[in-house]
């Protein structure tokens, strides 16, 4: 049997798929390396290297996304979710509706 092969991009494929669009974001703003790297406090070095190798420090991108207005856009990855199970659920649900009660008064 054949393994089945994936679809999705590989983290490194990723990784460079997210360098070339901070890189197209910068473009369009008309931006040179140099103001993106004043802009948001990443070396120019730094930013040189994450643009053609895609990789940077997690705190660095999160530095360069917001700059570019994109951190809201990615901190939307990570929302916690409200309930990992039916039983979390009922318990949210009866928080709220207890909530409502007391505002009642």
């Amino acid at each position: 049997m054949e393994p089945l092969a994936f679809e999705s991009p590989q983290p490194d494929e990723t990784q460079a798929l997210l360098a070339r669009r901070i890189r197209n974001i910068r473009l369009a703003k008309l931006w040179k390396q140099e103001t993106l790297a004043k802009r948001s406090g990443v070396s120019l070095p730094t930013i040189r290297r994450y643009e053609s190798t895609g990789q940077t420090s997690i705190k660095n991108f999160l530095k360069i996304c917001f700059v570019l207005g994109l951190l809201d856009e990615i901190s939307s990855w990570i929302i916690e979710p409200k309930a990992q199970s039916i039983a979390e659920l009922e318990a949210l649900e009866k928080q709220k509706i207890k909530k409502r009660v007391r505002g009642r008064h």
